[in-house]
């Protein structure tokens, strides 16, 4: 039990790991990486039934919770709407990502469940992967929105790291066109909507 009690407290760093991009923007208190798995899991309990596809409630949530679970391990990795700002490539990200899941769960007998759960989603291949991955999107979107709404950074200052976007347009940028699903692109528009009667004007696509 001590290897994984070991991993468990691992885990649990996820408490405290904050949102990479949130914190390049400035925002004050920004979210952690266990926040937004919450807020992405909660989005699949309540939208899995206007999905178009035969989603399994239970699959997407358990895929939710485990979606974001390597960067216990590695850390939170923004992807960038621009590829010249991305930190660290999509192809050494998901290097690093499975080595962590896998050290992870190794404790735990390997679980092939979670693990066959966390490779579903990376691979976008099935209705339920799709659906919980604009969830993840459709989550940060609401996040901008939160953030603007409550004034949580200043808009003024200088930026190196958001130059080529104003306010939070980026977050909306980024998501945009990875949207595969149809609730998901009416919960993006529904929230853009909303964020553009935030910031007076038409969000920077």
């Amino acid at each position: 039990m001590a290897d994984e009690f070991d991993a468990l407290l691992e885990a649990l760093e996820l408490k405290d790991e904050s949102r990479t991009g949130w914190v390049l923007r400035g925002i004050d208190a920004p979210e952690s990486v266990a926040a937004h798995t919450w807020g992405v899991a909660t989005l699949c309990l309540l939208y899995t039934d206007q999905a178009e596809a035969d989603i399994d409630r239970d699959r997407a949530v358990a895929m939710a919770l485990v979606h974001d679970l390597a960067e216990a391990r590695t850390g939170d990795i923004p992807t960038r709407a621009d590829d010249a700002h991305q930190r660290v490539s999509t192809e050494e990200k998901a290097v690093r990502e499975r080595a962590a899941i896998r050290e992870l769960l190794a404790p735990f007998d390997d679980d092939r469940d979670v693990q066959s759960l966390w490779e579903a989603y990376e691979a976008r291949e099935t209705p339920t992967a799709q659906f919980v991955k604009d969830m993840d999107l459709i989550d940060n979107c609401l996040q901008a929105l939160k953030y603007e709404h409550d004034d949580r950074y200043d808009a003024t200052a200088e930026n190196d790291a958001f130059s080529q976007y104003e306010k939070l347009d980026e977050f909306f940028a980024t998501a945009a066109p990875r949207l595969r699903t149809a609730i998901g692109e009416t919960l993006f528009e529904d929230v853009k909507s909303r964020y553009e009667q935030e910031i007076g004007r038409d969000c920077q696509l």
